[in-house]
C-alpha cells in the first residue's frame, strides 16, 4: 500500500469475503477493480482496494453472501465498462445499469458468488 490510510472511529477498514478459490477470486478484484494483491504477516492472501482505504482477505469455510440484504457496492469510473470487466472476468450481472435512475449503479455477483454492487459517482 502506498499511502497511509484514513484512520478514524467509526471507518469501514477491513473486510472478510468468503471465496471458495482465492487465488481466482483475488484475480477477479485485481483484474475488475485494480485492487492490490498482498500476502499479510501470517501469509494470508489479502487486498488493499483500489485506493488503499479498505483492506481485507479472502477465507475459505463461510458460505459465500448470495442473498440480497446487505450489499458493499464498489465505487467505479465508468459502470458500464465494469461491468463488461465483471463478465469477462467470472462475474455475473444480476441487476444491469438502470439508464432511468439518478444513481448509476449495479449488482453482480464474483466468482464464489457473493453479491456486491458497483457504483458510479454522478449522472
Amino acid at each position: 500500500m502506498a499511502n497511509q490510510p484514513t484512520y478514524g472511529n467509526g471507518k469501514i477498514c477491513y473486510i472478510e469475503i468468503p471465496a471458495n478459490d482465492i487465488k481466482a477470486s483475488a484475480s477477479f478484484f485485481q483484474k475488475v477493480f485494480g485492487w492490490q494483491i498482498r500476502l499479510d504477516n501470517a501469509g494470508n492472501t489479502s487486498f488493499d482496494d483500489g485506493v488503499g482505504e479498505v483492506s481485507g482477505m479472502w477465507v475459505t469455510g463461510p458460505k459465500p453472501m448470495t442473498n440480497a440484504g446487505f450489499v458493499i457496492s464498489i465505487m467505479v469510473d465508468d459502470a458500464e465498462a465494469a461491468v463488461e470487466l465483471i463478465k469477462a472476468h467470472g462475474g455475473t450481472i444480476v441487476k444491469p445499469v438502470d439508464k432511468n435512475t439518478s444513481e448509476i449503479t449495479a449488482h453482480f455477483t464474483d466468482p464464489a458468488g457473493n453479491l456486491w454492487g458497483i457504483y458510479q459517482h454522478g449522472r
